[in-house]
């Protein structure tokens, strides 16, 4: 196992994750009183594991067809372009 990828995609996985979407329903969730705070975590959980399979062989697919370094530029200007959006969209609510 290469250590020094895992270290990479969790602390990369990790920092994207905090404050999303995700995390907040589970904030909602787990602020119901009827709600275990286990089974809403394992409940988070499973759904994270299922979602990231999802996207890991989607990307295993992909790795086939279309090139690495295309994926890379891809990836890149979709994130700056999602960037510049909500940028775009502070800026005209001020």
């Amino acid at each position: 196992m290469d250590v020094k990828v895992l270290a990479l995609v969790f602390f990369t996985a990790f920092v994207a994750e905090l404050g999303d979407k995700s995390q907040v329903l589970t904030l909602l969730f787990v602020s119901n009183k009827s709600a275990s705070p286990l089974v809403v975590f394992v409940g988070v959980s499973m759904a994270l594991v299922v979602a990231t399979g999802i996207g890991v062989l989607a990307g295993n697919m992909f790795s086939h067809w279309v090139d690495e370094r295309l994926l890379a530029w891809v990836a890149g200007i979709g994130f700056l372009v999602l960037g510049v959006l909500t940028i775009a969209k502070a800026i005209n609510h001020t």
